[in-house]
């Protein structure tokens, strides 16, 4: 650390030498999955992220259009946001609505801080590129190509977050095509991305978004494909079925079956990177499994409802 302060700080090295050792940390913190997402001790990750983000803040000051810190910064605020914010509010806070919508205030603000250092990031190879998304997304998100594939994804993921966390702001809401633009790009370019995670995110898109009911084909379509593209070592994705499309058909039985799926996934698994994923994953399925009685109006024997894939 007195090193890093030295090559940040000291008078006696110039600008550029300074940019050079930045980018070369910026680099060795961007080349393969963090030490956050190899750890399953949520508690532990939750209290280290806020110093690891203002970290990388910090080293984008000196480095701005480095695309790895501002990729990693589009990451962990969304990370953040949704597992430690807004997640931990709806678990902890249950019947506490003004605790809950703090929370929400505050998981958008992160989201939408998350989504400006991704389209930052975007605007390194494509300057301009969010101005013309912004009247064009389809057609301007069709210019991307296959190496802005996880910028595409977590700029997708922290908009359509920052839209599930006020569903009441018509301005977000109405942004819902800028993240439909954004993932069927990143879908087209690169289904395997992250173990079919672009699948698994059209699935809770295609069935949480307003308007006519999802077209069921559609839905286990891409389960399907997630489903084989992470050999199952994804326990979110049990999870996202059993809230999106078995909470909706009111089928108990397959709720119940997806999400002990998710809770057999196994913790060490063959993905490092999936640990705590798959911790945070697990953590919800059981909480889910604790509400059945809340968000299924039938017991087991009653339900009639399909879904199962």
């Amino acid at each position: 650390m007195v090193v890093l302060t030295a090559l940040l700080c000291g008078a006696g090295s110039g600008c550029s030498i300074k940019r050079y050792a930045v980018n070369r940390i910026g680099d060795g913190l961007s080349s393969g999955p963090s030490v956050y997402e190899t750890d399953d001790d949520i508690p532990l990750i939750g209290d280290a992220l806020p110093f690891s983000l203002k970290f990388i803040e910090t080293l984008l000051a000196q480095s701005p259009e480095h695309p790895g810190l501002l990729l990693a910064a589009c990451k962990g605020y969304t990370l953040y946001a949704y597992v430690y914010v807004q997640q931990a509010a709806e678990m902890t806070f249950e019947n506490d609505v003004a605790r809950q919508r703090e929370a929400s205030a505050r998981a958008k603000k992160l989201f939408l801080r998350a989504l400006a250092y991704g389209w930052r990031g975007i605007q390194v190879a494509h300057p301009g590129m969010a101005a013309a998304f912004l009247k064009d997304p389809a057609g301007t998100a069709a210019t991307a190509t296959a190496a802005d594939v996880p910028f595409l994804y977590w700029c997708a993921a922290s908009l359509g977050l920052g839209i599930s966390a006020d569903k009441g702001d018509a301005e977000m809401i109405a942004r819902l095509p800028e993240v439909d633009a954004l993932m069927s790009r990143a879908l087209a370019l690169d289904e395997t991305f992250d173990g079919g995670a672009p699948h698994e995110f059209m699935l809770t898109f295609a069935a949480s978004r307003p308007g006519p009911a999802p077209d069921p084909a559609e839905l286990k379509k891409h389960f399907d494909r997630a489903l084989a593209l992470s050999g199952g070592t994804r326990a979110s994705l049990f999870v996202a079925w059993a809230e999106s499309v078995s909470v909706k058909n009111q089928d108990r039985p397959d709720f119940k079956a997806k999400l002990a799926q998710a809770l057999a996934v196994d913790p060490e698994g063959r993905k490092e990177s999936l640990k705590l994923a798959n911790a945070v994953a697990r953590r919800r399925a059981q909480w889910l499994l604790n509400r059945a009685d809340v968000l299924f109006l039938s017991d087991d024997a009653d339900a009639t409802q399909g879904g199962t894939p």
